[in-house]
Protein backbone atom coordinates (compact mmCIF):
# COMPACT_ATOMS: atom_id res chain seq x y z
CA UNK A 1 0.00 0.00 0.00
CA UNK A 2 0.64 3.56 -1.07
CA UNK A 3 1.90 5.62 2.07
CA UNK A 4 -0.74 8.72 2.90
CA UNK A 5 1.05 11.97 1.99
CA UNK A 6 -0.53 15.45 2.89
CA UNK A 7 0.29 18.47 0.35
CA UNK A 8 -0.04 21.93 2.60
CA UNK A 9 0.92 25.57 1.79
CA UNK A 10 0.51 28.89 2.29
CA UNK A 11 0.44 31.21 -0.16
CA UNK A 12 0.52 34.93 -0.49
CA UNK A 13 0.19 35.57 -4.12
CA UNK A 14 -1.06 32.16 -5.79
CA UNK A 15 3.39 31.34 -6.53
CA UNK A 16 3.25 28.35 -3.92
CA UNK A 17 -0.42 27.93 -4.63
CA UNK A 18 0.79 26.89 -8.30
CA UNK A 19 3.65 24.61 -7.35
CA UNK A 20 1.73 22.62 -4.94
CA UNK A 21 -1.02 22.24 -7.92
CA UNK A 22 2.19 20.59 -9.80
CA UNK A 23 2.78 18.54 -6.85
CA UNK A 24 -1.45 17.00 -6.60
CA UNK A 25 -0.95 16.38 -10.40
CA UNK A 26 2.59 13.99 -9.99
CA UNK A 27 1.03 11.81 -7.08
CA UNK A 28 -0.74 9.44 -7.26
CA UNK A 29 -4.13 10.57 -6.38
CA UNK A 30 -5.66 7.64 -4.29
CA UNK A 31 -2.83 8.34 -1.73
CA UNK A 32 -3.62 11.77 -0.97
CA UNK A 33 -4.85 12.79 2.92
CA UNK A 34 -5.15 16.27 2.31
CA UNK A 35 -4.44 19.27 0.08
CA UNK A 36 -4.84 23.02 1.52
CA UNK A 37 -3.72 25.45 3.95
CA UNK A 38 -1.29 24.37 6.36
CA UNK A 39 -3.72 26.19 8.98
CA UNK A 40 -5.80 23.99 8.52
CA UNK A 41 -3.95 20.52 7.81
CA UNK A 42 -4.59 17.23 9.93
CA UNK A 43 -2.03 14.58 11.56
CA UNK A 44 -2.96 12.06 9.36
CA UNK A 45 -0.17 11.30 6.87
CA UNK A 46 3.07 9.69 6.81
CA UNK A 47 4.85 12.54 4.33
CA UNK A 48 4.28 15.99 3.90
CA UNK A 49 4.85 18.50 1.32
CA UNK A 50 5.18 21.49 2.78
CA UNK A 51 5.00 24.60 0.30
CA UNK A 52 5.89 27.82 1.67
CA UNK A 53 6.66 31.66 0.28
CA UNK A 54 9.93 33.27 1.34
CA UNK A 55 9.25 36.04 4.18
CA UNK A 56 12.66 37.38 5.23
CA UNK A 57 15.14 34.61 4.74
CA UNK A 58 13.52 31.87 5.79
CA UNK A 59 9.26 30.49 5.24
CA UNK A 60 6.17 32.51 6.25
CA UNK A 61 5.35 32.48 9.77
CA UNK A 62 2.05 30.00 9.49
CA UNK A 63 4.29 27.17 7.28
CA UNK A 64 6.98 27.85 10.21
CA UNK A 65 4.72 27.15 12.85
CA UNK A 66 3.21 24.25 11.00
CA UNK A 67 6.33 22.33 10.78
CA UNK A 68 7.44 22.67 13.98
CA UNK A 69 4.24 20.70 14.66
CA UNK A 70 5.24 17.46 12.87
CA UNK A 71 7.23 14.81 14.44
CA UNK A 72 8.73 11.63 12.88
CA UNK A 73 7.33 12.43 9.26
CA UNK A 74 8.69 12.77 5.76
CA UNK A 75 8.71 16.39 4.81
CA UNK A 76 9.25 16.95 1.35
CA UNK A 77 9.56 21.35 1.26
CA UNK A 78 8.73 23.60 -1.84
CA UNK A 79 8.78 27.25 -2.01
CA UNK A 80 8.84 30.46 -3.60
CA UNK A 81 11.14 33.91 -3.20
CA UNK A 82 10.65 36.63 -4.67
CA UNK A 83 14.64 37.26 -5.30
CA UNK A 84 15.91 34.67 -7.28
CA UNK A 85 18.50 33.27 -9.78
CA UNK A 86 20.71 31.84 -7.50
CA UNK A 87 20.81 28.22 -5.88
CA UNK A 88 23.04 29.25 -3.66
CA UNK A 89 20.30 31.79 -2.07
CA UNK A 90 17.52 29.62 -2.43
CA UNK A 91 19.63 27.14 -0.03
CA UNK A 92 20.11 29.48 2.51
CA UNK A 93 16.37 29.91 2.45
CA UNK A 94 15.97 26.12 2.71
CA UNK A 95 18.43 25.91 5.59
CA UNK A 96 16.71 28.11 7.13
CA UNK A 97 13.72 26.71 7.10
CA UNK A 98 15.23 23.06 8.58
CA UNK A 99 16.23 24.78 11.57
CA UNK A 100 12.67 24.98 12.24
CA UNK A 101 12.16 21.12 11.68
CA UNK A 102 12.19 18.62 14.30
CA UNK A 103 15.09 16.47 14.37
CA UNK A 104 12.43 13.39 14.40
CA UNK A 105 11.78 14.19 10.91
CA UNK A 106 13.55 13.11 7.86
CA UNK A 107 13.58 15.52 4.89
CA UNK A 108 13.50 13.54 1.83
CA UNK A 109 13.30 16.24 -0.64
CA UNK A 110 13.26 20.23 -1.65
CA UNK A 111 12.55 22.63 -4.59
CA UNK A 112 12.56 26.43 -4.90
CA UNK A 113 12.39 28.86 -7.49
CA UNK A 114 11.74 32.82 -7.94
CA UNK A 115 7.90 33.82 -7.72
CA UNK A 116 5.90 36.82 -8.58
CA UNK A 117 5.74 39.61 -6.17
CA UNK A 118 3.04 42.44 -6.29
CA UNK A 119 3.36 45.49 -8.11
CA UNK A 120 3.42 47.69 -4.96
CA UNK A 121 6.74 46.01 -4.24
CA UNK A 122 8.07 47.52 -7.95
CA UNK A 123 6.31 50.97 -7.43
CA UNK A 124 8.72 51.14 -3.79
CA UNK A 125 11.83 50.11 -5.47
CA UNK A 126 11.34 53.23 -7.86
CA UNK A 127 10.01 55.26 -5.36
CA UNK A 128 13.22 54.85 -3.57
CA UNK A 129 15.23 55.28 -6.56
CA UNK A 130 13.59 58.32 -7.49
CA UNK A 131 14.37 59.88 -3.89
CA UNK A 132 18.00 59.42 -4.82
CA UNK A 133 17.52 56.96 -1.80
CA UNK A 134 21.63 54.94 -2.99
CA UNK A 135 21.42 52.63 0.35
CA UNK A 136 20.32 49.30 -2.46
CA UNK A 137 21.20 49.31 -5.93
CA UNK A 138 17.49 49.86 -6.66
CA UNK A 139 17.80 49.53 -10.34
CA UNK A 140 18.81 45.41 -9.63
CA UNK A 141 15.80 45.39 -7.32
CA UNK A 142 14.06 46.75 -10.04
CA UNK A 143 15.19 44.51 -12.77
CA UNK A 144 15.18 41.38 -10.12
CA UNK A 145 11.90 42.28 -9.98
CA UNK A 146 10.91 42.28 -13.41
CA UNK A 147 12.69 38.70 -14.31
CA UNK A 148 10.37 37.33 -11.20
CA UNK A 149 7.12 38.50 -12.93
CA UNK A 150 7.84 35.42 -15.46
CA UNK A 151 7.88 32.86 -12.12
CA UNK A 152 6.88 30.44 -11.76
CA UNK A 153 6.86 28.75 -15.57
CA UNK A 154 6.88 25.80 -17.24
CA UNK A 155 10.26 25.67 -16.63
CA UNK A 156 10.00 25.69 -12.50
CA UNK A 157 7.04 22.86 -12.87
CA UNK A 158 8.87 20.30 -14.74
CA UNK A 159 11.82 20.72 -12.67
CA UNK A 160 9.78 20.35 -9.60
CA UNK A 161 8.06 17.14 -10.81
CA UNK A 162 11.44 15.69 -11.85
CA UNK A 163 12.16 16.36 -8.01
CA UNK A 164 9.26 14.23 -7.18
CA UNK A 165 9.28 11.58 -9.40
CA UNK A 166 13.31 10.69 -8.51
CA UNK A 167 12.90 10.61 -4.42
Amino acid sequence: MQERYAICFSSKTGNTEALAKVVQETLPEESCAYYGSVDQAPDNAEIYYVGFWTDKGTADAASLAFLKTLHKKQIFLFGTAGFGGSEAYFQKILDQVKESIDSSNTVIGQFMCQGRMPQSVRDRYVKMRDANNTQLNWDAMIQNFDQACAHPNSDDFAQLKQMLTKK
